[in-house]
């Protein structure tokens, strides 16, 4: 299938080639104006929602380079996801808009403070891709690789095509970053543990919910995860992101720390780790040791949960910066 290509405007001069690429699904979102059943909504904002996309978005925002790398189908919502994904920073020169299927949709519910998804992504552009859509060209001059657990369950095809992504950053020398972002509603019945491990044990850098990594690793002993990441895997830097009570890093050699949560008036958690991911990830990229980027990593989430949107709370470099000195902010 032809590659339809975004403007030229859009590519990012060689100069300025992104640090990290992510490949995975991202989805157009509609959020209810109100509370409740959907059944009695009656009106929803457009939003963008995909694990990847919000990451790439976070790094871009606090001055990294970063590309998302996916498939669209070739109708308004998908134009409408490139738009926006673009509108934040970030390089989506590699994404295909494949004209044979459709842009997946997302709405969310929300109610008594929780919020549940309901999926209509089965056979959707994300789902079709393909090994040929990530060529070398694609992962050239970047860093850094990043996987979530998401895509390699959409289909044989993504599941082909996040192994041929790695191995082929292997060979250019690229770091691989894995989340495993567990989603059972799409297991559909099946057990994907055992992939989502092995993805684990093969990353650079590792950041999973610590309830995920309890069940990937069937063990609630944080220093018996961090071991099994460093001693049985690749892994260089690892965060185990635990929601309001904070988060635990450490690099390979050192031992773990505890990063405290950052106090803030959470009105939707979703989107909270993937901002956790991406400051951490700048952090890794600025040179700074495990503990500072997790700090940076508990900012940004904190800051996430403050809007009901995925990435619209994500804080840009200066306010990082200013948060990270403890400087207060002046809002009147």
């Amino acid at each position: 299938m032809a590659r339809v290509q975004m403007e030229k405007e859009i590519a990012m001069p060689a100069e300025n080639s992104p640090e990290t690429v992510a490949i995975g699904e991202t989805m157009y979102c509609l959020t209810p104006d109100e509370a409740g059943p959907l059944r009695y909504c009656r009106g929803f904002r457009p939003r963008i929602a995909g694990a990847e996309s919000n990451m790439m978005i976070g790094l871009a925002k606090l001055g990294r380079a970063a590309a998302w790398l996916s498939r669209l189908g070739d109708d308004e919502f998908g134009h409408y996801i490139a738009n926006a994904i673009r509108g934040e920073g970030v390089d989506v020169s590699w994404t295909t808009f494949d004209p044979a299927h459709r842009t997946g949709v997302m709405f969310k519910e929300g109610s008594a403070g929780e919020t549940k998804v309901h999926y209509y992504r089965e056979n959707s552009a994300a789902s079709h891709l393909t090994p040929a859509d990530v060529p070398e060209k694609a992962l050239a001059g970047a860093k850094i690789l990043h996987i979530t657990g998401i895509t390699p369950i959409l289909s044989q095809s993504c599941a082909e095509t996040i192994s041929h992504a790695v191995d082929l950053a292997g060979r250019l020398g690229l770091k691989i970053s894995f989340d495993a972002n567990i989603r059972r509603k799409l297991w559909g019945g099946r057990d994907y543990t055992g992939l989502l491990s092995d993805l684990a044990l093969r990353a650079q850098i590792v950041m999973l919910g610590l309830d995920e990594a309890e069940h990937m690793f069937k063990t609630d002993s944080i220093p018996d995860i961090f071991s099994r990441l460093f001693q049985g895997g690749s892994a260089e830097r690892v965060a185990l992101k635990d929601g309001d009570k904070g988060a635990w890093v450490a690099e390979r050699g050192s031992k773990e720390r505890h990063i405290p949560p950052v106090p803030c008036r959470c009105v939707e958690p979703i989107g909270a780790g993937d901002a956790f991911n991406a400051g951490f990830m700048a952090g890794c990229l600025e040179g700074l040791d495990a503990e500072t980027a997790g700090r940076m990593g508990a900012i940004a989430g904190a800051l996430a949960t403050q809007t009901t949107g995925d990435i619209e709370g994500y804080p840009s470099r200066e306010r990082m910066r200013a948060l990270m000195e403890g400087k207060a902010e002046i809002n009147r």
